[in-house]
């Protein structure tokens, strides 16, 4: 059969597209906000071996959790004839491809043109609900997996095309959501689903070969591209270190440092020196590890390019298990997101200085993940309310940085808009601003974090929180400024207030304020250079106070 360029190209943007479609339809069917408004969730495609073919927008750090799901599979049945039409394969176990922690479900669906299976189509989303010790399947004080939910290894949730009812009651059995954990769990079999029919219509159309060769041509167009950028890159070995500054059980801090060796053919990242894994929950695996370092890589080489498996073969990820960016079972991984992030912000604190116009200064480094649950009073109804915070980004060395942004792992990701919020839960929202707490100071300014206020209308609700940059600021360039820290409090009906920056279910009563702030990014370059009209504008804007223009930016005798 001949093979046109035009056709193949086709083809790879068909496969790309259906990550889109995909995605539109988890949106459409899931039952929790923190899926469809949130968009704490990844779909896309893999050949059949496992290769990304193409992942949708949704959570930047699911970017190595669906093909690596794939290939952990393909080990717990290395028998073929044990993978067949209709079978749904779910997985949550974090020591393994596709883990993160146990809310972070994946589902996946082998797609077959007769008897051959020619690709793999992935949802990962993380769900409200999967049991465990508190509500929201989230803790600060675990001190293994056991106590964190239900763990799914691999198992068929559907096989050929029969549900597999005994594990979907265990399910309902389980948690405290059912309703909504079982309506997520069919929205990602639906959004699978739709990428395997998709891929069926492309087979039907141009043939399974052509096809095939599609596949291989966009896992090479990504590689090309990608290398084509590496060359660019200033060659050399780089590197830096930092601190996570506790483990939710009162030990810390933690260290996590990386060498980048960057030559014209590949990247290499080593962690080897980072701390050995925590007594609590803020190890991340090596699969979250892996999905973090390739974000930063997708940052800096062709980010433009949609990701697909032939991006990150010019990347090697070294770390030696046992890490808390590396942790083997049992190790208690609730919060493993903060040692991602803090993965992702060491790799780009090591280049940010010999990129300083591709890399800024420090961001919030976390993702300020919230879990409020409580008793509705007008139903008497568990509610279980969890959702990231924004904060500022780090300057660059020529604008300032944004403001009120998620964090570099978050991606697609937005806040539950304050109404739906309100009517859902027995929260109400008392504030959301910028706040102009010290730091980020600069020739051009760290952009803003926020303060946000969840006023309790429950007789009692119950707070899980966990931040780093709790302790050590977002990092600065060129003589800038450090920005702020992240951290909660609680403000009691008896004026006392109390500061958190890892707690789980700390009990809040009725009419008692959560106050949530979120740390401003570094700054770059001398304070006192900065232009004199955008300063004034930030006191206008509320940004910067007098006292700090003074102070930190050197203003005297100008009228504001």
């Amino acid at each position: 059969m001949q093979h046109d360029i035009f056709t193949i190209e086709i083809i790879k943007d068909a496969i790309v597209a259906l990550g889109d479609e995909m995605f539109n339809a988890m949106l459409r069917t899931s039952m929790s906000p923190i899926i469809y408004e949130t968009t704490d969730f990844a779909v896309g495609a893999t050949d059949a071996e496992g290769s990304l073919l193409a992942q949708g927008n949704g959570v930047t750090a699911f970017l190595a959790t669906l093909d690596t799901a794939v290939v952990s599979l393909l080990e717990h049945y290395p028998d073929p004839a044990s993978i067949r039409p209709g079978d749904v394969f779910i997985t949550n176990t974090p020591y393994e491809g596709g883990g993160t922690h146990l809310s972070d479900v994946v589902i996946l669906v082998p797609v077959f043109d007769g008897d051959q299976l020619i690709a793999w189509t992935v949802n990962k989303a993380h769900w409200t609900e999967v049991g465990g010790a508190q509500p929201g399947s989230v803790s600060t004080q675990s001190t293994e997996i056991y106590q964190e939910g239900l763990r799914f290894t691999f198992l068929k949730l559907y096989d050929q095309g029969v549900v597999n009812e005994a594990l979907v009651q265990i399910l309902r059995d389980n948690v405290r959501l059912p309703e909504s954990t079982l309506g997520d769990m069919h929205a990602g079999v639906a959004a699978a689903r739709v990428g395997a029919r998709r891929i069926g219509e492309l087979v039907d159309r141009y043939g399974r070969e052509q096809l095939l060769i599609a596949m291989r041509e966009l896992l090479d167009y990504g590689e090309r591209m990608t290398r084509a950028e590496l060359v660019k890159l200033p060659k050399g070995v780089y590197e830096a270190e930092d601190l996570l500054e506790e483990d939710g059980l009162g030990n810390g801090p933690f260290k996590i440092c990386v060498k980048v060796t960057i030559t014209d053919e590949e990247r290499i990242v080593d962690y080897t020196g980072s701390a050995k894994q925590a007594t609590g929950p803020i190890n991340c695996s090596y699969t979250g590890l892996v999905t973090g370092t390739r974000c930063l890589f997708k940052a800096v080489t062709n980010p433009e390019i949609p990701a697909n498996g032939g991006c990150f073969r010019a990347l090697k990820i070294i770390c030696p298990p046992g890490t808390i960016l590396s942790a083997q079972a049992p190790a208690p991984v609730s919060q493993y997101y903060e040692s991602l992030v803090g993965a992702i912000d060491v790799f780009w604190k090591a280049l940010a200085p010999a990129l300083p116009k591709q890399l800024p200064a420090g961001h919030q480094r976390t993702v300020g993940a919230t879990f409020v649950s409580g008793i509705r009073p007008e139903n008497g109804e568990l509610f279980v309310m969890g959702e990231p915070l924004v904060g500022g980004w780090g300057a660059s060395s020529n604008m300032d940085g944004d403001n009120g942004q998620f964090c570099c792992a978050n991606g697609e990701t937005y806040n539950i808009p304050c109404e739906l919020f309100e009517s859902r839960y027995a929260i109400e929202i008392d504030q959301y601003a910028f706040h102009n707490e010290d730091g980020g100071a600069g020739r051009y300014r760290g952009g803003k974090g926020v303060v946000l206020d969840y006023r309790v209308t429950a007789e009692e609700a119950f707070l899980t929180y966990a931040v780093t940059r709790t302790v050590a600021r977002p990092w600065s360039l060129d003589g800038g400024q450090e920005g702020s820290n992240n951290y909660a409090e609680i403000h009691r009906k008896d004026g006392t207030v109390e500061r958190h920056t890892m707690c789980t279910t700390a009990p809040v009563r009725k009419d008692e304020v959560i106050r949530l702030y979120s740390a401003t990014g570094g700054g770059h370059g001398d304070p006192r250079l900065r232009d004199r009209a955008a300063l004034l504008q930030d006191i206008r804007d509320g940004y910067v106070t007098e006292e700090q223009a003074q102070r930190d930016y050197g203003l005297t005798g100008v009228p504001v």
